[in-house]
């Protein structure tokens, strides 16, 4: 796979001259890492975005657009449909949560935070929350939905 035979071409004359002579040949052969590499970065090209946030909730349906991306990975506040509050994938005590947000504020330069709520909570419980994020130095909170919900014209 890596070493091969070369032949040597001869010159001289009738007596240094050798039929078949031949030597190692030095160079690896680079196309195979070449093409294994090429499919490693294809595998994490594909599998890096599926390494958000997995709380798994029901989220409502909704007919708004999608937000813009942006350079900062976002902050991620899930409830679940039992009420318990993750902070990214981590859980967070009620009364744990404005701390925490307060010092995550203080680190980062983007107000922004994306607020996913299982569908079936009460209106409350989510609002409670919103409040907590208002508290904890977050004013730009966006909801996060199921896209191609029904609309309310009625489409």
């Amino acid at each position: 796979m890596g070493a091969g035979v070369m032949k040597k071409s001869g010159g001289g004359g009738r007596r240094g001259r050798r039929r078949g002579h031949s030597t190692a040949m030095s160079e690896i052969n680079v196309t195979p890492f070449v093409d294994v590499m090429l499919v490693l970065l294809i595998i994490f090209m594909v599998a890096a975005p599926m390494l958000t946030v997995g709380v798994p909730i029901e989220l409502p349906d909704t007919a708004a657009n999608a937000m813009p991306n942006e350079e900062e990975e976002p902050l991620t506040i899930s409830i679940t449909a039992d009420g318990l509050i993750m902070l990214q994938s981590t859980e967070v005590s009620d009364v744990d949560l404005i701390p925490k947000l307060a010092a995550i504020a203080a680190e980062r330069t983007s107000d922004k935070v994306f607020l996913r709520a299982d569908g079936a909570l009460a209106y409350e419980r989510v609002a409670q929350v919103m409040g907590a994020l208002n508290a904890g130095g977050f004013n730009n909170i966006g909801l996060v939905t199921d896209a191609g919900g029904p609309s309310m014209d009625g489409n």
